[in-house]
């Protein structure tokens, strides 16, 4: 479940939150035209979802101008999918994986096994 789902959302306040999962991040200025509402409605929206800890909100320039990039806070992401059993995968870090090593084989018997 995620946190989005444990908190109480006015109709343009889902929208908004469903362009920012939706898109992985928007800017702020792209955000209010395609909900089709005002900069001042988008820019409110914006900064409600980011007090109730549902998007981050950064500054930014976008088509030379100042705007922000809204972006899902970390706990709307899924992390389920890099993970196979309870081990994640050997592909998250900065370190070159050998196919023929033994934690690869691990995640992928383990990713197997999850299937059934």
């Amino acid at each position: 479940m995620s946190a989005a789902e444990d908190v109480d959302l006015s109709e343009g306040e889902r929208a908004a939150l469903d362009l920012v999962l939706e898109t992985r991040g928007i800017h702020q200025s792209e955000l209010w035209k395609e909900l089709d509402v005002s900069s001042r409605k988008g820019s409110r929206l914006a900064e409600s979802l980011v007090e109730k800890g549902l998007i981050q909100r950064e500054e930014t320039v976008y088509e030379g101008h100042n705007t922000y990039f809204l972006m899902p806070t970390a706990s709307d992401l899924q992390f389920s999918l890099l993970m196979a059993g309870d081990m994640l995968s050997p592909f998250i870090g900065e370190e070159e994986v050998d196919p023929r090593s033994d934690a690869f084989s691990q995640w992928l018997m383990n990713l197997a096994y999850d299937e059934y």
